[in-house]
């Protein structure tokens, strides 16, 4: 249950900062606050946020802090690398493919961690 707590978290966090990318064509127009109510990614993207906040703040209890924050960032920041290479067409070159594996790569040692919360 608690690995799946953390993997909601990453899977909401990323649809969440994929949404405020897909959320404008431009950069988004901060004098005219009231134009952003009727954006329907915005919303989404804010409610993704607050899933991920619970589910964080749900598995944190149950893992070190230690463990749980860094598997939770790190696993975000590759899936957001993944889908702003593959939905959003970013660019991607084998420096941020090595970046990426290496953040993987500490997901993983953390994971084996298993120290109690």
């Amino acid at each position: 249950m608690t690995w799946l707590l953390i993997l909601v978290g990453v899977v909401a966090n990323a649809a969440a900062s994929v949404l405020v990318k897909l959320s404008s064509e431009g950069p988004l127009d901060l004098s005219n606050p009231l134009a952003m109510v009727g954006n329907g990614r915005l919303w989404l993207a804010a409610i993704s946020y607050g899933v991920a906040f619970l589910a964080y703040a749900a598995a944190v209890t149950r893992l070190p802090l230690n463990v749980a924050h860094p598997v939770a960032t790190a696993g975000a920041i590759v899936l957001v690398g993944a889908c702003s290479a593959l939905m959003i067409r970013e660019t991607f070159t084998p420096l941020h493919g090595l970046g990426y594996g290496l953040l993987l790569a500490g997901i993983v040692v953390l994971a084996l961690t298993r120290s109690p919360a």
